[in-house]
């Protein structure tokens, strides 16, 4: 299965659109289904050093960063969609675009969460080398590029009553996705300078972890 970039719908409506609401009531029920943020939760602070700053890209309506500082993982969030109301008052909200931000010198340390799927090879190039002159841990979760896991989200979605938008992005999602390896080469972090390791998880889920070597 060849990895194929479309827009999906989320993306060209109003953050406040009742279809764009659905929608993220549907994306919590697929990170609660999939574990997201407990892979989070449990793998990032053992690659944590005092005084680490932690950005979250495309962090959304924020429930991710929410969840994971109160329970200790403080972290700044970065997207396009407008600061959320239960955003931590003292945490950063840097409302740009990833593909452009300027500030990713200050932090060490990235986590993404279904959002890196969403660029092309040559966006992921580009974003790879602003992180690599920064970064030195790397957290993706995205969606392992598997035409089962369509056929199965395509039977799931309606049960668990996700709309349109919703059961469009999944499958557009899942054929952007990653197998194997290619994420760290997208993002170019060269095995000499970066262990990396990408793991499939349980409904379909591919997560990396790359820490920098010393």
């Amino acid at each position: 299965m060849l990895r194929a970039c479309q827009p999906e719908l989320l993306d060209s409506l109003p953050h406040d659109h009742p279809d764009a609401i659905h929608n993220r009531r549907d994306l919590r029920i697929i990170n609660r289904f999939m574990r997201n943020r407990a892979w989070f939760e449990r793998t990032l602070p053992p690659l944590l050093l005092p005084g680490d700053r932690v950005l979250e890209l495309g962090a959304g309506t924020g429930e991710m960063g929410v969840y994971l500082n109160r329970r200790g993982i403080p972290l700044d969030g970065l997207d396009l969609w407008p600061r959320p109301a239960d955003w931590p008052r003292e945490r950063e909200w840097h409302t740009a675009d990833l593909k452009a931000f300027p500030g990713y010198d200050a932090y060490p340390v990235i986590i993404a969460n279904l959002i890196l799927h969403q660029f092309t090879a040559e966006e992921l190039a580009r974003l790879g080398a602003r992180l690599r002159r920064s970064s030195r841990v790397i957290l993706a979760n995205e969606p392992e590029r598997r035409r089962i896991s369509q056929v199965m989200m395509a039977a799931v979605a309606p049960i668990l009553g996700a709309n349109h938008v919703t059961i469009h992005d999944a499958r557009v999602s899942i054929a952007a996705g990653f197998r194997g390896d290619e994420l760290p080469g997208f993002l170019g972090l060269e095995p000499g300078e970066w262990r990396c390791s990408c793991r499939s998880a349980a409904l379909g889920a591919l997560r990396m972890v790359a820490v920098r070597k010393p």
